[in-house]
């Protein structure tokens, strides 16, 4: 296990929130792909809307000032997408949404009791995750954001 994290790198994100409508950072895993070039691959679902996702590859330099790697670009986009996901009903448990989410290969992240992301990878049909989080939209137990939509997700819309 300890290989496996010589391997990896936490790297710090500043970007704005549509979501909480400011400016945020957050940290996220990635997987060094060329330490000495700066490239690395996200490991890590996003919280709060950066633009990427994971497995995309990306550009991180050493910031003096933050005392660590900073990203700075994507340079390389995996097909994955990123949804965020908010129960809106007092009680309800969010573990249910995930778990059904989960067996459909969607892995999530969960920040609180009311607040989760949700990795899309490429080979998944949008379409069906749509469907299964519109029932819960519809229910007004639940509501979502699409920060991040592939443009093979986006053309899943379309079917």
């Amino acid at each position: 296990m300890n290989d496996e994290l010589n391997n990896f790198e936490k790297i710090l994100f500043r970007y704005y929130s549509d979501v909480l409508e400011e400016e945020v950072v957050e940290t996220m895993w990635a997987e060094i792909i060329d330490k000495e070039n700066g490239i690395y691959k996200l490991d890590s679902i996003p919280f709060y809307g950066p633009q990427i996702a994971t497995d995309d590859l990306f550009l991180a330099e050493y910031d003096e000032l933050e005392e660590r790697l900073v990203y700075k670009e994507t340079i390389e986009y995996s097909g994955n997408s990123i949804i965020q996901v908010v129960i809106l009903k007092d009680g309800f448990d969010k573990e249910i949404i995930r778990e059904r989410l989960n067996l459909i290969n969607c892995l999530s992240e969960g920040l609180n009791k009311k607040y989760f992301s949700v990795e899309i990878t490429k080979n998944i049909d949008y379409s069906i995750v749509k469907a299964l989080i519109n029932e819960y939209v519809d229910l007004d137990i639940a509501d979502f954001a699409e920060p991040y939509l592939s443009e093979k997700h986006k053309t899943d819309l379309l079917k």
